[in-house]
């Protein structure tokens, strides 16, 4: 920095961005931390067992000592457990506990990381894509990736799907309580098919995504959740197969694609007269300067180096981006055909359409 630049800095502001940026370098390393304690367990180990100093720890989870010491003082000081200096011991409030050992909380967070980790992983990829404009499809990322999206969805869409988003539609849920022919386009993992499946036996639906290993996962965890009325099958958004569906579902996918319209167009066409579309996506608000908060952060970032290039990695590229917003939304599926679109319900990271034909 040279004298005349010098000059016209104004400390404070420094300071305060200074500040900033500690934190989130110490929130970015500490990113890596939250992994550990995920994949060994320690988090729910320190939950379930109650408060236990790093040698309980440790033999609560097989782990060695030395490393749960350094952990546990790297929790500490973020915040994600506490510390009694008195007893020298840790411990998690419910509160904690609910984002970082329990997968079934709504709130839970862990998965997240795994989400994240594949952004640093696939770094290079990206970076090279900013410079020729060339995509970086979902199968290029790594697997991480993958898991992560579906540990991180799940609980949203396990608290809040059958109670909240199904009961906000145009007479979907006596539908699917009577027995209807359902379809869950982008299903990935297929979370969302397997918890609508469950709550509605009555009801047949079939999951479809165009990465292989990912309809392999639904297939398996269907099995395991002993689901019989759900089947996946590997097949585009824009040439799945079927007609007379009385519900089509995209959750959190729709933007990622190359071709929206074109899929929206197919679904339209899939769907019976009388059928509903239910779109699930990022929350977003229509202009960008009501998006510049956290999770506006959290989505533009995420959505800078998976959704995007994802897009442009596909015939049209249109990259919606996952901050599209209702109102370019609205414009992708009224232009498929659609006569009907309204906001359903919200929650603070999702906006969930409904459209008829």
């Amino acid at each position: 920095m040279d004298t005349q630049q010098a000059g016209t800095i104004d400390q404070d502001k420094l300071h305060a961005f200074m500040g900033k940026m500690v934190g989130d370098m110490s929130t970015a390393m500490s990113g890596a931390l939250i992994l550990i304690g995920d994949r060994l367990g320690l988090y729910k180990a320190l939950a379930a067992g109650g408060a236990a100093t790093p040698d309980e720890l440790a033999k609560r989870t097989g782990t060695a000592e030395r490393y749960v010491r350094e952990w546990l003082a790297a929790q500490a000081a973020s915040g994600y457990v506490e510390y009694d200096p008195v007893t020298r011991r840790f411990a998690m409030t419910p509160e904690q506990a609910m984002a970082l050992a329990d997968e079934t909380s709504p709130v839970y967070v862990s998965g997240a990381f795994e989400v994240i980790a594949s952004a640093y992983i696939d770094e290079p990829k990206v970076t090279a894509a900013f410079r020729t404009g060339r995509g970086v499809g979902w199968h290029e990322h790594h697997e991480c990736l993958f898991r992560g999206v579906e540990r991180f969805f799940r609980g949203g869409y396990s608290a809040f799907l059958v109670h909240n988003w199904i009961p906000a539609l145009e007479g979907v849920q006596a539908k699917l309580a009577s027995g209807a022919k359902a379809a869950d386009v982008g299903c990935g993992h297929g979370a969302s098919t397997i918890l609508m499946a469950k709550a509605f036996p009555k009801s047949s639906f079939i999951g479809f995504d165009f990465h292989g290993p990912s309809v392999e996962r639904a297939r398996a965890a269907a099995r395991e959740a002993g689901i019989a009325n759900a089947t996946f099958e590997v097949a585009k958004a824009k040439d799945f197969p079927g007609r007379d569906y009385d519900f089509i579902t995209c959750f959190d996918c729709l933007h990622d694609m190359g071709d929206p319209k074109g899929a929206a167009v197919h679904i339209r066409k899939a769907l019976r007269h009388d059928g509903n579309f239910m779109l699930v996506e990022p929350y977003a608000n229509d202009d960008l300067k009501d998006n510049l908060n956290p999770v506006g952060r959290m989505y533009y970032s995420a959505s800078t180096v998976i959704c995007t290039p994802n897009s442009l990695s596909q015939e049209v590229g249109l990259g919606l981006g996952a901050q599209a917003g209702e109102a370019r939304l609205r414009d992708v599926v009224m232009a498929a055909g659609f006569s009907r679109f309204r906001r359903a319900t919200e929650t603070p990271f999702n906006l969930i359409l409904e459209a008829r034909p």
